[in-house]
């Protein structure tokens, strides 16, 4: 369960509950946070199962420092999956920001800097829940065979990936942020896919283990070019709303390969944050703030000075995408006993 102790801290979080950052005020919204995430996962998730989530975390945290209230709406969203892919993490600082919010029984592993240019200095991790899920020694980035691209180039933001066990199922992650810029003579969006996909086909059919490909991949709709990359090479693509804030965009993605475990799914969707946390009907108060605050050189927070910068200002306090999740079965049992009583004697 995430921390809410440091919400007691007067120094940090005034007594109240009418203004952005005040300890009721924020309390009041996690509450909020929370009565959606039950509805959505914690009351319909069936027993001795794994919840499976991929966010794109805006900007996470590079330039200004995030609100502390939007921290804390963060954790709690992460802390209702058991393990997360997390893409766009600009300073492992950051992720230790998040741990220290999600407690002791959550650890994460973070990958290099992909660099400059294409790989906008991105970094990729995975927070799990370790009363949940236990990491199996197996961890990486994805090189690609030479000559998979021409002049031996490799994808902009490499994958990550890493192997896990909950259960009785035993899974690889790979999460990727796939280029969003199509630009003629570098490996474009479906390119990208294809390559990453190719690979993880093969190696799910020599370990005979289900491979999960997971994260931004840039995909506008489940018909686009990109989204036959991965059904192609024999992915099954998990039906999911649009993960962008407008509702249009099919960015977020999980995707399958591997045995038959895969048909253990058992539920899916996203978590539409903006409309219990930071939403539209809310942004006068936050524009309030930003008069009432000493300015940031000073040590006062950014506010939005605007209505209008509202929209924007909150996809840098939580992110421009929504969270995506799955449910898988990690105990199938009596399938595996039903099947040895069905086999015939030699």
């Amino acid at each position: 369960m995430a921390y809410y102790k440091s919400l007691r801290n007067e120094t940090r979080y005034p007594r109240g509950k009418d203004k952005p950052g005040q300890a009721g005020w924020i309390s009041e919204r996690l509450l909020r946070l929370r009565a959606m995430l039950n509805g959505k996962i914690t009351a319909i998730r069936q027993p001795n199962s794994l919840i499976i989530g991929s966010w794109n975390i805006r900007h996470f945290d590079g330039g200004r420092l995030r609100l502390d209230e939007s921290m804390h709406y963060i954790a709690e969203i992460i802390d209702h999956f058991d393990i997360c892919a997390i893409q766009e993490v600009k300073t492992i600082e950051a992720m230790e920001r998040l741990m220290r919010l999600l407690g002791p029984n959550w650890d994460y592993f973070v990958n290099d800097s992909s660099g400059g240019g294409r790989g906008n200095h991105e970094r990729m991790a995975f927070a799990y829940n370790k009363n949940k899920v236990f990491f199996r020694n197996l961890i990486g980035e994805l090189v690609l065979e030479k000559d998979t691209f021409a002049g031996n180039e490799q994808i902009g933001r490499t994958p990550f990936f890493a192997a896990f066990q909950s259960g009785w199922f035993r899974f690889v992650l790979c999460s990727t942020h796939i280029v969003f810029t199509e630009q003629e003579g570098r490996p474009m969006r479906e390119d990208e896919i294809r390559a990453v996909a190719t690979v993880l086909r093969q190696r799910a059919r020599e370990s005979d283990e289900v491979h999960i490909m997971l994260g931004d991949m840039n995909i506008d709709s489940p018909q686009d070019a990109s989204m036959k990359a991965l059904t192609d090479n024999g992915f099954l693509v998990t039906p999911l709303p649009a993960s962008s804030l407008d509702g249009k965009k099919a960015y977020d993605q999980i995707a399958f390969t591997g045995p038959a475990d895969v048909k253990h799914m058992l539920n899916a969707g996203i978590i539409p944050w903006h409309d219990v946390v930071y939403s539209r009907e809310e942004a006068a108060a936050y524009v309030a703030m930003a008069a009432q605050e000493p300015k940031p050189e000073d040590g006062g927070k950014v506010y939005p000075k605007t209505d209008r910068a509202f929209s924007s200002w909150r996809t840098h306090e939580i992110s421009d995408h929504l969270p995506v999740w799955i449910e898988i079965q990690t105990d199938y049992s009596n399938a595996y006993l039903q099947d040895i009583v069905q086999m015939k004697p030699k």
